[in-house]
């Protein structure tokens, strides 16, 4: 029987079959164990559950889609992971407002409350991402205008060698 490096272990409990190690959830998502212990010591993540000394930390499967909406948020907002700890505490927030919301023996007044307290998890939220919508906006404006400044030296290159236009900008910089 040849054993694949790449699987993990089969466990010997149920409880533990669906379960991955740390070498395996960084294959799995493209990243380093290192990565992923620093994630849950700043917080990023929560904690290992206690377990006894010399056994393997085990992540269950929400914790590994935990690990994927961290990194693909990080990735697709471009955030430090502060900005990032904000955006992930509102959202966990937001979660438990929400799930206040769904029991039915909330009162009108309570809703309310709930309600604008999610709004202000929202707003938080907001504000980050349209800060690096901000950003991005900027950054998109300086390549348009660099590009441009590049096709018109371009054109004025061509139009020199045809000798139907004066190569007056091509010597500017980008």
């Amino acid at each position: 029987m040849s054993v694949n490096p790449t699987q993990p272990e089969a466990a010997p409990s149920a409880a533990r079959s669906d379960s991955l190690r740390i070498g395996d959830v960084a294959r799995l998502l493209g990243t380093t164990p290192r990565t992923i212990r620093y994630y849950e010591e700043i917080g990023l993540l929560p904690e290992a559950p206690a377990r006894p000394s010399g056994q393997h930390r085990l992540y269950t499967q929400t914790e590994v889609e935990r690990i994927r909406e961290v990194m693909r948020l990080k990735h697709l907002l471009g955030v430090s992971l502060e900005e990032l700890k904000t955006l992930l505490t509102a959202e966990e927030a937001r979660a438990e407002v929400r799930a206040q919301l769904r029991r039915d023996d909330v009162d009108p007044g309570r809703r309310r409350e709930l309600l604008t307290q999610a709004l202000g998890h929202i707003d938080r939220q907001l504000e980050l991402v349209r800060h690096r919508a901000s950003e991005l906006a900027k950054l998109e404006h300086e390549l348009s205008e660099t590009r441009k400044r590049a096709r018109r030296k371009i054109r004025g290159l061509d139009a020199a060698e045809e000798g139907t236009f004066p190569p007056s900008e091509e010597m500017t910089p980008l």
